[in-house]
């Protein structure tokens, strides 16, 4: 049968669509004749068909790496409602499924099989890939590849050495904000083709975008205007802090508005609650931190609104795209006051490391033997650096050869009995038995949990740890006990011995200080979009490196004319209120708090983990400076050079 009628078929016979959207059938093609793709689409345009639909022709497994275990569930459920055999890899589900979905892994049922990044560092999972054949490597969310990017996931990096080792046929990378520089990285990474990059058009005439300058004191008068004017219809409202969710959601909420916050610090259910009713219109308004709206499918939203300015126009591109995905005409506005820009600027600088804890994690990691584990948790208390950097510091070094990880586990179970243990007993072999009664007698038995751990039952009885876990994980499946897991860990295997400590601390420390800079850029492109006089349309496009023929003439800056610098109501400079302030945490002597960068960090309000452990976030001066630019409290707490 032609290719051609056999796609088309596919299409209509398995998705019951009768055409493709823009782009959708020129990266089919590609990946069909054996070429890797690129797909920059803009947010709603039609990504997951372009490997859903591949999945189907080609005769091996179509590998997904996706960030969002809500977004895999939907997807996978939609393809198992329409009869594919697909399934995922992920946190949430049980043992038993895992096994279940090897099975047919090694059997060669499944067609597709969607896992997070973090899944690649599994040793035992790549053996079992090995045994498979991937003809195609779909990676979503794809810009988080590259260094450079908006929204960097350092377990990313890795992926491209990884499935040159496992012998992928094809990589199809997707993403919706990828600058033509971050699409250089990923065609480099994953050796496409620059004609084998596809990118739709951003243009969306319905999104009418607009930047209204506005001091701080005015934005929440001014929102409630815009939500009375607009008379009703879903609204997200993007604010950079949880507590600036919770205050303006009360205010709209006082003024007659249904509005709720949503935001990272909320409890699953409270947060599953907000999403829940926004998506079945019973709240029209989400007040939200960027957690909200990753994998939100919902076409009639009428207005997105910022009220802090966002942290990049990346980011800007996605949050808009989340508007008016049913055609009709939406609202895009920015509520401008450069007052935000100290508070997304000093998030910046939270990330970076002092040199002193770099080195130590540095210098204790090469001290290891051979084969080692860490707990990422506590590493991240005891240098007071971020887990995120962490993983990064370690993702480095395997890429420079330095290291190799084993993967993750748990060093300690609980485990309660569904039933007695004589009961449970009777159902094996003598041999087995003994096995299992000595595993149990090494368990601390508490009122209703044992507590188990692993490697030093292991020990105990002499038997590799693998079978210690083997037989957990049967006895759960079996429905015999009831299993939770704490204290993960990740395994590591020194793989170059010779490595120079200074070379790779020296490399690390000009790494973040790029980032840094990079983060910094971010912020001004954001600041130049807020305040430049023409098209913001074409301003926005350009950037993604997409060109229009003419101004929009719909846009803020097209209708009316108007761009200015934005106005500041925070000073920038501290005094010597702010002088007595540092002087006074100073000579507190808290021990998290020692070097200049870790003070800093607390007088701008930024938590770190050393801080949180020492419970400083209680602290009546924490943040007590966060309305000055970093740099300045770093001035201020550290005359010399950082």
């Amino acid at each position: 049968m032609p290719a051609e009628p056999s796609l088309h078929h596919c299409l209509q016979q398995n998705f019951g669509f009768s055409t493709f959207r823009p782009g959708q059938e020129a990266v089919i093609d590609c990946l069909l004749a054996g070429r890797s793709a690129l797909a920059i689409f803009p947010t709603g345009g039609g990504k997951s068909l372009c490997y859903q639909l591949p999945a189907l022709l080609l005769d091996g497994l179509t590998l997904v790496i996706s960030p969002l275990i809500a977004l895999m569930k939907d997807q996978v459920d939609a393809l198992q409602a329409r009869g594919i055999a697909a399934a995922r890899l992920d946190s949430s589900i049980s043992a038993a499924e895992v096994q279940s979905i090897y099975r047919q892994l090694e059997a060669g049922s499944l067609k597709l099989l969607y896992i997070a990044p973090e899944r690649l560092a599994n040793e035992r999972f790549l053996h079992r890939l090995r045994g498979s054949t991937i003809d195609l490597l779909a990676i979503d969310e794809a810009h988080c590849i590259s260094e450079w990017g908006h929204n960097f996931r350092p377990e990313y990096m890795k992926i491209a050495r990884l499935a040159q080792e496992i012998g992928v046929g094809r990589v199809l990378a997707l993403t919706a904000t990828a600058t033509p520089g971050v699409a250089a990285d990923i065609r480099r990474a994953f050796a496409i083709a620059d004609g084998d990059e596809i990118r739709t058009s951003f243009h969306r005439p319905n999104l009418h975008l607009s930047v209204t300058p506005c001091p701080a004191p005015q934005r929440r008068a001014l929102l409630l205007q815009r939500l009375r004017e607009q008379g009703g219809g879903a609204t997200i409202v993007y604010v950079t802090l949880q507590r600036t969710a919770e205050a303006v959601a009360k205010f709209l909420e006082a003024e007659g508005i249904a509005a709720k916050a949503y935001h990272a610090g909320m409890q699953n259910e409270v947060r599953g609650a907000v999403q829940d009713a926004f998506m079945a219109g019973t709240l029209q308004v989400v007040v939200a931190t960027i957690a909200f709206g990753m994998g939100i499918d919902k076409a009639d939203i009428r207005a997105v609104y910022h009220y802090n300015l966002p942290k990049t126009l990346e980011n800007y591109m996605q949050e808009i795209g989340r508007a008016g995905r049913d055609g009709r005409d939406s609202r895009c506005e920015i509520l401008a006051c450069a007052d935000d820009l100290t508070v997304l600027a000093n998030f910046s600088y939270g990330d970076t490391p002092t040199p002193e804890a770099l080195r130590q994690l540095v210098e204790q990691l090469l001290r290891q033997g051979e084969v080692f584990d860490v707990s990422l948790y506590d590493l991240s208390g005891e240098f007071d650096i971020r887990p995120l950097v962490i993983a990064t510091v370690f993702t480095y070094l395997e890429l420079q050869g330095v290291l190799r990880s084993t993967g993750p586990f748990y060093d300690g179970y609980k485990i309660r009995f569904n039933r007695p243990q004589e009961e449970i007993l009777a159902g094996f072999d003598p041999q087995r038995v003994a096995f299992l009664q000595a595993l149990f007698a090494t368990a601390k038995k508490g009122r209703l949990w044992y507590q188990l751990m692993p490697g030093e039952s292991a020990a105990a009885l002499n038997e590799p740890r693998r079978r210690i876990t083997a037989a957990i994980n049967y006895l759960e499946e079996q429905g015999e006990i009831q299993v939770q897991v704490t204290g993960l860990r990740h395994g590591y295997r020194r793989e170059r011995q010779e490595a120079d400590p200074e070379t790779l601390i020296a490399g690390l420390q000009e790494t973040f200080a790029k980032r840094e800079i990079q983060d910094i850029a971010r912020l001004r492109e954001v600041l130049a979009y807020a305040e430049q006089r023409r098209c913001l349309t074409s301003h926005l496009l350009n950037y993604f490196g997409e060109a229009i023929d003419a101004d929009c003439g719909d846009c803020s800056r097209c209708r009316s004319g108007q761009g200015a610098r934005l106005s500041r109501t925070a000073p920038l400079e501290p005094g010597p209120a702010e002088a007595a302030i540092a002087r006074r945490v100073q000579d507190e002597g808290h021990a998290p708090l020692s070097h200049p960068r870790q003070l800093a960090r607390f007088l701008c309000g930024i938590t770190s983990p050393a801080a949180n452990r020492a419970r400083l976030g209680r602290h009546s001066d924490f943040g007590a400076l966060e309305q000055f630019p970093f740099r300045k409290v770093m001035d201020l707490v550290s005359p010399g050079p950082d």
